[in-house]
């Protein structure tokens, strides 16, 4: 490729998803032209303030807290002062640099890779089609602390860690900012020991425990979609996380995941096939007090169509006889 041609690609080709192009490219040309794919790397994050940010939150939050507590250091605003530094001969900082050299080579030595697992969520690469497909479904905000992406970059983070049996799906995958994604285990003390086997729970007197794979219409990991057998109109679906627990509010954000997507998809299917579908009433009966009769807990997706009660003002309103017509002030 010609400079002529380098350049009006430059200008008029590229498409600017982002800085990576250029900054690649400019990279190359410091570097006579060729370069590893680190190097290149090291050159993207130059340009990425998430990564200083991130470790400003460490810097903070944990190693200065630490020495802070120890006094070795002391906090002046956004600078850090190592207290003895003005009492130490050269001789002697030469010493505490190869002593601080020494305690790190031992400890990647030891711990290996291992010390940056935490910034190394999955083993495979998320694709960009998926990794949209989660920050769309969370309306490009932290779905922890809420935060914007124009605010803040998202990461997506597996919400059941893949070592303790989490699947590279986007059902397992969520969307956090990368604060909140650094500070997730530290914050979090919930003991995960054994909740992989608790999505394999199931009860034997339970209907919705032992659904007979004909019935079921669709399925993901942690959810499945049947017809019910007592359906308030055609094509009355229960959407049914497999693992057993009784009210709707026990459910996690993986079972949450897979329940609306399979909500989605069923839903898109019938609109598709059957063009007298023209709404639906979206229900879960929470409790003997709400109506439940079966404690697994499950959602109602009913199709409704034009005529199929004489006044459907209200919806759901209705399940309090009288509730549903009611008029504004």
């Amino acid at each position: 490729m010609t400079f002529e041609e380098l350049k009006n690609f430059l200008v008029g080709k590229m498409k600017m998803s982002h800085i990576y192009q250029p900054v690649m490219i400019k990279h190359l040309i410091e570097s006579n032209g060729s370069s590893s794919d680190k190097s290149i790397a090291n050159s993207l994050q130059i340009y990425d303030p998430s990564q200083i940010e991130y470790y400003q939150q460490v810097t903070n939050n944990m190693v200065g807290k630490v020495l802070r507590s120890h006094q070795v250091v002391e906090k002046k605003g956004n600078t850090y002062l190592l207290t003895a530094f003005s009492q130490l001969s050269e001789i002697e900082k030469a010493s505490l640099i190869e002593i601080c050299n020494n305690k790190i080579d031992a400890y990647i030595k030891k711990r290996g890779d291992a010390i940056w697992s935490h910034r190394r969520r999955s083993r495979e690469v998320i694709s960009g089609t998926i990794r949209y497909e989660v920050l769309k479904r969370a309306q490009f905000r932290c779905e922890l602390c809420g935060i914007s992406a124009n605010e803040k970059s998202l990461e997506v983070d597996h919400i059941l860690p893949i070592k303790l049996g989490g699947a590279n799906s986007i059902h397992n995958y969520q969307a956090l900012c990368y604060s909140c994604n650094a500070m997730k285990r530290d914050r979090d003390n919930t003991d995960f020991r054994g909740v992989e086997h608790k999505y394999h729970h199931r009860e034997e007197d339970c209907l919705f425990c032992s659904i007979p794979k004909d019935r079921i219409v669709e399925e993901n990991h942690l959810a499945l979609v049947i017809y019910d057998k007592f359906p308030v109109t055609n094509h009355h679906a229960l959407i049914i996380p497999k693992r057993h627990f009784r009210e709707y509010f026990e459910i996690n954000q993986a079972e949450l995941n897979s329940v609306n997507a399979l909500m989605q998809s069923i839903r898109s299917g019938l609109m598709t096939t059957d063009s007298s579908i023209k709404g639906f009433n979206v229900g879960i009966n929470s409790g003997i007090h709400a109506g439940q009769t079966i404690m697994h807990s499950h959602i109602h997706l009913i199709p409704r169509r034009e005529g199929d009660i004489i006044n459907p003002r209200g919806g759901i309103r209705n399940v309090i006889p009288g509730k549903g017509d009611y008029k504004f002030p």
